[in-house]
């Protein structure tokens, strides 16, 4: 192959002189790459962006060459800046890359609408919202690199001089030639049956090896002029790009399109071997020439990927990581904190967290069969609700937010109670049940004596009632502390009336409890006026009761008396012996 290739070399050096002729007029002056946010200069110790057109501000991202990265936003007026101190006062020596993106101005009624847009999940009424307002969700942006070297920046604005080797003598023909602008038509198909050099510092007797076209210069480019000008016809120019030609520039190799002034791709210099490789199937590798998924990601620390939304498209900035490592997978939320919502540890059982196709959530199930399906798999603890805060706080929160909003709190007091609250959404909170760690337990009462004690309020020292293991009957607060409007009641008639409310023997309906001995609620409230007809409230037949007694007592009082006094005559009316 390199003998094959080598017979080519004795081609005549006309043949590379026309070849140099070929190309249009150059120069070693840098070509003027695209600034369209703002200008860029640099001292020793800063660099400084001119703003070229209006904004809301400008939002700068650098990477030094140790990968630390610096961000600023600049307001509108305010030309944004990297200095020395924005490192701590030394520069890493080595190339840096800049991003700028500008955030437009954008109303707050435009705002507002993409935020309603969102909230209902309709991405087409938001697209339509952008395009209306003249938003490009991409933003303007423009992108670079700096240079530091001895810990100071590279001037971009320097140009590289031209070689000043000698142009006559044995050395004439290794040394770059300056080539005169004579155009060289050839009205016919050209074939080169050897290599091919091209650029203002190809030589004669050129060096190829197994190079079939080399381009050979300062500011080395391959322009693709598209001059379609009929409708419809596709009419884009492109370059393929090698270098910057600014001192301080990146050394990369891009894909320029040269109609929109946009770079889509790039390659920076020293990148790592396969960096990106698509395989025979398509299967595309991150740093690995052996992808085995449609997206292979290797690395030996953590790899992730990040997801952020920049504010140019009229939206509230959000950025999140999905990575992964020996620790956990994970979802990083970096704009709240870098907080991890979401992780899952190596060796977690298949359908920890399982959704079927019915929306139903399984947790240790595949097959869940309720909206929340829990399966503790043996374990005696399915289900555990804490607060690792320390202190008192809401364990956990039930709310119907489709019809109302109420809720109910359950939570573990810092003494160990346990605590049930209802509430209204930015209404009062009121506790109505407590289980204290004695075991006690309190409805409308937060310090139960009783093992259940029953308040009228949130707190105990309201009327109460309570009963404790082996009473018969509740134990009720009765003081006149607890009360107003005290009357005396009389019911002269008491016993006819509880005559009047048969004692029967029933059984509930559908499926109740069976033979039960009582009273039925339309006699009672019939009779005494007391009550519903429905319901009867055992205080008011214990206090028929009693004042029953109370007539019985009475009249056995006097009763009594009427026969003392009858003995007493009767003891008169003997005969003496």
């Amino acid at each position: 192959m390199k003998q094959a290739r080598s017979m080519y070399r004795s081609i005549p050096i006309l043949t590379s002189l026309v070849c140099l002729l070929l190309l249009p007029t150059l120069s070693f002056a840098k070509s003027s790459s695209p600034e369209p946010v703002g200008h860029l200069s640099a001292s020793a110790s800063a660099v400084q962006w001119m703003p070229a057109g209006d904004n809301e501000r400008i939002v700068l991202t650098v990477v030094a060459p140790n990968g630390a990265v610096f961000h600023k936003e600049f307001t509108a007026g305010t030309a944004p800046s990297f200095r020395l101190q924005d490192l701590g006062g030394r520069l890493t020596d080595g190339p840096y890359t800049y991003e700028l993106r500008v955030v437009p101005h954008i109303t707050a009624e435009v705002k507002k609408q993409l935020a309603d847009a969102r909230a209902a999940g309709d991405d087409d009424a938001a697209g339509r919202i952008q395009a209306t307002a003249g938003i490009n969700p991409n933003g303007l942006v423009q992108s670079g690199s700096l240079l530091v070297l001895n810990g100071a920046f590279v001037s971009p604005d320097l140009e590289e001089p031209r070689s000043a080797a000698p142009v006559s003598g044995p050395s004439a023909l290794s040394v770059p030639k300056i080539i005169k602008p004579l155009d060289v038509v050839v009205a016919d198909d050209q074939i080169v049956q050897g290599s091919q050099c091209v650029g203002l510092d190809c030589v004669v007797n050129e060096s190829f090896g197994f190079d079939t076209v080399k381009l050979k210069e300062n500011n080395t480019r391959i322009h693709f002029d598209d001059t379609s000008t009929s409708t419809g016809f596709p009419n884009h120019n492109w370059q393929l790009t090698a270098n910057d030609s600014n001192s301080g520039g990146a050394n990369k190799f891009s894909i320029e399109d040269l109609t929109s002034a946009t770079v889509p791709f790039t390659i920076t210099g020293s990148s790592p071997s396969n960096s990106i490789f698509v395989d025979s199937t398509g299967r595309l590798g991150l740093r690995t020439a052996t992808p085995v998924l449609d997206v292979h990601i290797a690395t030996g620390n953590t790899p992730a990927f990040r997801q952020e939304q920049n504010t140019s498209g009229g939206f509230t900035a959000q950025t999140w990581d999905i990575g992964g490592n020996e620790a956990n997978w994970f979802v990083r939320d970096v704009t709240g904190g870098s907080r991890l919502p979401l992780r899952i540890r190596p060796g977690a059982p298949t359908s920890s967290i399982d959704i079927a196709a019915t929306g139903n959530v399984g947790v240790g199930t595949a097959s869940p069969s309720e909206l929340l399906h829990l399966n503790g798999n043996g374990n005696p603890r399915v289900f555990v609700v804490s607060n690792n805060s320390g202190t008192a706080g809401i364990n956990m929160q039930v709310t119907n937010s489709g019809t109302s909003t109420g809720f109910s709190i359950v939570r573990t007091e810092s003494n160990g109670d346990q605590t049930f609250f209802t509430g209204t959404s930015g209404g009062a909170v009121t506790e109505h049940v407590r289980v204290t760690v004695g075991g006690n337990v309190g409805i409308n009462c937060n310090a139960p004596t009783f093992a259940f004690m029953i308040g009228s309020g949130s707190g105990c020292s309201t009327p109460t009632s309570g009963v404790n293991p082996g009473s018969t009957s509740f134990t009720v607060a009765s003081s006149r502390t607890f009360k107003e409007n005290i009357a005396p009641i009389d019911v002269p008639d008491i016993l006819n009336k509880i005559e009047a409310v048969p004692v029967v023997t029933y059984d509930f309906k559908n499926n109740g409890p069976k033979d039960r001995l009582g009273l039925i609620a339309e006699d009672f409230h019939q009779v005494f006026d007391r009550g519903s007809d429905k319901y009867i409230d055992g205080q008011d037949v214990q206090m028929a009761l009693w004042m029953a007694v109370q007539k019985l007592t009475a009249e056995n009082k006097a009763l009594t008396e009427r026969l003392s006094k009858l003995e007493g005559a009767l003891a008169q009316q003997k005969p003496k012996n």
